[in-house]
This record gives C-alpha cells, structure tokens and sequence, in this order.
C-alpha cells in the first residue's frame, strides 16, 4: 500500500508541538482521532499499543525519519498520519539524528502482508534524501499529499485510487 492511500489532509499536521516521542505519539494518534480514522474509545488502545512497540525496539529509522506503529484487531484498515517537527524528536535513531518525519501507523493485525508492503513504501519515499527536505517545507497538507503522490509516481507503475 502506497504512503498517499493511507494519509489525507486531515491526517497530516506540519508542525507539531511535542516535544518528546511520546508526545509526538500522542499528538499524532489525536489527530487520526480527530479526523475520524479511529475511535475516540479507542485512544488508549492505540496508545498502548504503540508504546509496547516502542519498548520492544525503537521506531527511529533514521535520517531525520521515525516510524511508531503499532498492531490492533480492533480496526479494518490502515490508517495513519504524518507529523512534520521543525526542531526533530529523540526517537532513539542509530544515526543520533532527531526525527523531524514520523509517519505513525494503526495496523490490522491480520493483515501483515498489507503492513510488510506499506513499511517498504514508506521505507522507498523517506529513503530519498532529496524528497525530505522537500517534504519538511510544505506549507500545506494538500502540498505534503502533492510531494508524496508525485515522489510514488516517479518510481510505481501507475495505479488507481
């Protein structure tokens, strides 16, 4: 699954206000709330679960990328948000370098083949280092979803939404 089928406008948030990866966690998973992409009454479930992810091994990826996620029986699909933090965030990178990139992620846990291919999509976008900065100086959510879309086209065979 592609980055741009998983995030929408109301799911990105240019600058977020945390300061600490647990935080920045929980900023980003009200956001999903409030865009309607997971329950209110599940708030602390998704919380939990991706501090128990976050236990078990950092979800720093590096070069200013971290992706938290975690995996529930309690949603269908995919869902989640992209926080953009101008001063970066310890998420325990091996390179030291803050994440100034999270991609957050709700996932069904029965789908884990769904998760494999939407880690390496992620994986392929964040891992342009000219994409970055690009992404880093949007200045909308509709900008952020422009980069991500045109950034998957240069290197995906075209595919409908």
């Amino acid at each position: 699954m592609f980055v741009s089928e998983i995030l929408h406008e109301r799911s990105i948030k240019l600058q977020v206000r945390a300061t600490t990866k647990e935080g920045v966690i929980e900023e980003l998973v009200d956001v999903l709330i409030e865009a309607g992409d997971v329950p209110m009454v599940q708030r602390n479930h998704v919380l939990d679960i991706i501090a128990e992810r976050e236990k078990a091994i950092s979800t720093g990826v590096g070069n200013g990328v971290a992706l938290p996620h975690g995996a529930t029986d309690r949603i269908d699909d995919i869902v989640g948000a992209l926080g953009i933090s101008k001063h970066g965030i310890d998420f325990g990178c091996h390179d030291g370098i803050p994440a100034s990139i999270i991609v957050l992620l709700v996932i069904p846990r029965r789908n884990f083949q769904e998760h494999i291919l939407t880690m390496a999509s992620i994986a392929r976008l964040m891992g342009n280092k000219a994409f970055r900065p690009k992404l880093m100086q949007a200045d909308s959510a509709q900008s952020a979803i422009a980069l991500i879309e045109e950034e998957e086209n240069k290197h995906n065979s075209p595919r409908s939404k």
